[in-house]
């Protein structure tokens, strides 16, 4: 099993989603670097479950232990580890599951590649993980102190923010929203269509941009390692992600040459910026922008018809604590994890 991210700058995570904790290990991280772990702890914070109506009611404090790699506030470049403790497992709601396989979920892919499962939340499958990579993208952001990753919720259910409405939003114009939506017209319309679809037992899904300013020309290689995949495997490891792009995106299909190439003004710079930030792999120094988009919530307690272990099938509802959106949760994985991957193209200048 795969369980680390990087190549210079290198993540493992491990842990279970109702084992008594979890955690990684950061392996390269440069020596000497001040390390704020308040802006860290903040970070976790933002991706921590039960802060609203519209999240899972698991309760979390996820206060980040470092265990090594950091004295007196700075890194020593010995690998450096952390971890959070799990403190609200309620495995019991998962007992009607142990021998079902949850429609959308990993459970019956796990069990056929493995031959055993935790079914307790989805074990290693589930979303807990995240709270590793936030924790890793925080303390790898301070690598990378001028470069500035803003990403916020542009749809949920097909309600999407006006084309333009939003350049580079203000930090506190995406946290201040309870959706994590910079476009208070929009979070409204959102949020109503949110309480419609909770009360049925249904869930919905979204997508995130992401706008990155401050990131130096040259980060990215031309062949395998091209910033665009390997930002692109990052976003697409997160669960529950089911597209990634960047620039114009697939939009770039139905434009001709002449209407997607890039030109440049008297001074150099590019008049438009449909690369996306990044051409032959590599970024140019402009603005990088993606968007990620997200299926909805699979645990969902409307009734279904679900596998058994034995082959044949029963119709169950998923209990347990699960959002209803799953999106403005995932604001903060995505910026971290957009952290990390330019924190190791950086260590390759």
């Amino acid at each position: 099993m795969s369980n680390t991210l990087g190549n210079r700058l290198r993540l493992h995570t491990w842990g279970e989603s109702h084992g008594p904790r979890v955690g990684g290990v950061i392996d390269g991280f440069p020596a000497g670097i001040t390390i704020d772990i308040q802006r860290v702890q903040s970070f976790c914070d933002r991706r921590k479950p039960g802060q609203s109506s519209i999240t899972t009611p698991r309760k979390e404090s996820d206060i980040i232990c470092i265990d090594s790699g950091i004295f007196e506030s700075k890194s020593t470049g010995t690998p450096l580890a952390f971890h959070f403790d799990n403190e609200n497992t309620k495995s019991s709601d998962y007992d009607a599951l142990k021998d079902v396989f949850r429609p959308g979920h990993a459970d019956s892919t796990y069990q056929t590649k493995y031959g055993f499962r935790d079914h307790r939340g989805g074990g290693r499958s589930s979303a807990r993980e995240t709270a590793n990579w936030v924790a890793a993208g925080a303390l790898a952001s301070h690598i990378v102190p001028g470069i500035e990753v803003r990403a916020y919720v542009e749809e949920i259910g097909g309600i999407t923010i006006p084309s333009g409405a939003i350049n580079f939003p203000d930090y506190d114009a995406v946290e201040n929203s309870i959706l994590r939506c910079p476009h208070a017209e929009t979070e409204l319309k959102m949020l109503r269509l949110l309480e419609e679809v909770r009360q049925t037992g249904d869930s919905l899904g979204g997508v995130i941009t992401c706008k990155v300013k401050g990131v130096p020309a040259g980060l990215g290689d031309p062949v395998f390692s091209k910033l665009h995949a390997e930002i692109g495997k990052a976003m697409l490891s997160i669960n529950a992600v089911k597209g990634f792009e960047y620039g114009a995106g697939f939009q770039a299909a139905r434009l001709r040459g002449s209407e997607h190439n890039d030109l440049f003004d008297s001074d150099g710079r590019l008049i438009e910026n449909r690369g996306g930030g990044i051409l032959g792999g590599i970024s140019n120094a402009e603005d990088i922008t993606f968007r990620v988009a997200f299926k909805p919530v699979a645990s969902i307690s409307v009734p279904q018809n679900m596998q058994t272990k034995s082959g044949g099938g029963t119709e169950l509802s998923v209990k347990g604590r699960h959002d209803p959106c799953v999106v403005p949760r995932a604001v903060p994985i995505v910026e971290a994890l957009t952290y990390f991957v330019l924190a190791d193209a950086y260590l390759g200048l």
